[in-house]
């Protein structure tokens, strides 16, 4: 399938443009000379006698394409992330044009879309068996103008949308300290500056206490290819970023080592819409053992494009090479499969999860309570009588956040306490009872180790 956002791709480019042909050929013969020297895939028996650029395109892989010279400006601006239009990342699908992902703050997310809902119609038009290019070309415009969107909502539901475009900026990166001294980086596409911007991240959350890390590549549909291999070279232990094989060779790329660099126990997030140079970094991560993946597998991008610019200034994008990890993991229509897999949604819970027991090491894990009721109060009882001291402990944390639930504790027994939640706990939502060594017998002996309890709510 393909995805692209509304505005522009974030599919992996190179950096690279192919110069200007010196001759003075007309662009479709340009780009049957492009296509027959560089183009990876199997060339077309007919590709001399193909009568249109279009004509060329349409037989060759989905991520080779063709760009008048405006359409390439919106493309990088839409990596780098300034942009106009309704702000959605959206791919093919069966039924229409399905929504990956919606950016915060953009008329889509504002009227309501949301990911998985399926575009049906644009302006009337039938969105079955619509190509993104096709699609993007009509949902975008100018800022102030209406696209109405027929929408097939993840409910079975059909809404109808009249959103008016507008320019919005694509957030690179995001930041948060999470409980536990977890700083938590989001990387929402590999803009130039993607790697600088994590790194002056993870230097500021340092500065703030963190001691180990989660980072965040879901629903990152890739960008620059120089991006990823500086990215690569922030993990240990990673000095190789990607296996290229092209027409002409095959070889180890290296990856760009920084200065500083993230522990070794990091955990990186990634699911289905891990795309190209998200699935680069990942699979550099998971071959060379750098960092933990947790997720679901990746999209299956392993392939590489550069761009040329024509006589006309258009520009072709050509996929010129493949990928896979460093140690040969295949990416290419297999996508990377994470080290530990978790349903969808649950990403940031189980690292935030893992990263807290990993600081609590000598804690004791207690039988799970799930599905309890929002209302919820916890009962922890001591083997012995417990005398009341100010050092007492005990703390309820919503996993993937970053501070502890505000709760009552109430001695109710010589060796029972109640902990009760200060508002009710989030429908669905997973938390974490921490119960501290700080509690001391009636003969003195302090509480040998602590414990924890994993706790979910119902829907």
């Amino acid at each position: 399938m393909r995805r692209i956002t509304a505005i522009a791709a974030v599919l992996m480019m190179t950096g690279l443009l192919g110069l200007p042909m010196k001759a003075a050929a007309a662009p479709l013969d340009e780009v049957k000379q492009l296509v027959s020297e560089n183009y990876i895939g199997e060339l077309p028996s007919n590709l001399q006698s193909l009568p249109t650029i279009d004509g060329i395109i349409e037989q060759l892989d989905p991520y080779s394409t063709y760009f008048t010279k405006e359409e390439f400006e919106a493309y990088t601006s839409g990596i780098n992330n300034t942009t106009t239009g309704i702000g959605v990342i959206i791919e093919e699908h069966e039924k229409g044009i399905q929504i990956v992902n919606t950016f915060e703050g953009a008329a889509a997310a504002l009227a309501g879309m949301e990911p998985g809902d399926i575009i049906v119609s644009i302006d009337g038009t039938n969105a079955k068996g619509m190509s993104i290019h096709q699609a993007s070309s009509l949902i975008t415009g100018k800022a102030g103008t209406t696209v109405q969107l027929e929408v097939l909502k993840t409910t079975n539901l059909t809404k109808t949308y009249n959103i008016t475009r507008s320019q919005f900026t694509v957030p690179a990166m995001s930041k948060q300290l999470l409980y536990g001294n977890v700083g938590y980086i989001e990387l929402t596409t590999f803009s130039d500056d993607g790697a600088t911007l994590v790194q002056q991240a993870k230097e500021a959350l340092q500065k703030q206490g963190a001691t180990s890390f989660i980072v965040d590549l879901r629903n990152n549909g890739g960008g620059f290819v120089h991006t990823a291999e500086e990215m690569v070279g922030l993990f240990p232990n990673s000095p190789y970023a990607y296996a290229l094989h092209t027409r002409a060779q095959d070889g180890l790329v290296k990856s760009v080592q920084q200065s500083s660099l993230f522990p070794a126990n990091t955990k990186v997030l990634v699911n289905g819409y891990s795309a190209s140079a998200s699935e680069m970094v990942a699979g550099a991560l998971l071959d060379q053992k750098s960092a933990t993946l947790y997720g679901q597998t990746t999209y299956g991008k392993g392939s590489m494009q550069s761009f040329y610019n024509l006589s006309d200034g258009s520009y072709l994008k050509l996929t010129v090479a493949n990928f896979t990890g460093p140690k040969g993991t295949m990416i290419h229509k297999t996508g990377v499969k994470p080290q530990i897999t978790t349903t969808v949604g649950q990403e940031l819970v189980k690292a935030h999860l893992d990263a807290i027991v990993e600081a609590n090491k000598t804690y004791k894990k207690m039988p799970t309570l799930q599905k309890v009721p929002t209302t919820k109060e916890f009962t922890v009882t001591f083997s012995n009588t417990v005398i009341p001291t100010k050092q007492q402990k005990m703390e309820l944390i919503k996993l993937g956040s970053a501070s502890n639930v505000q709760v009552d504790i109430k001695q109710k027994s010589h060796n029972q306490f109640v902990l009760t939640p200060t508002a009710p706990l989030e429908k669905g939502a997973a938390y974490l009872l921490l119960i501290h060594p700080t509690f001391q017998a009636k003969t003195g002996e302090m509480m040998k180790t602590g414990a924890y309890v994993e706790v979910t709510v119902q829907p």
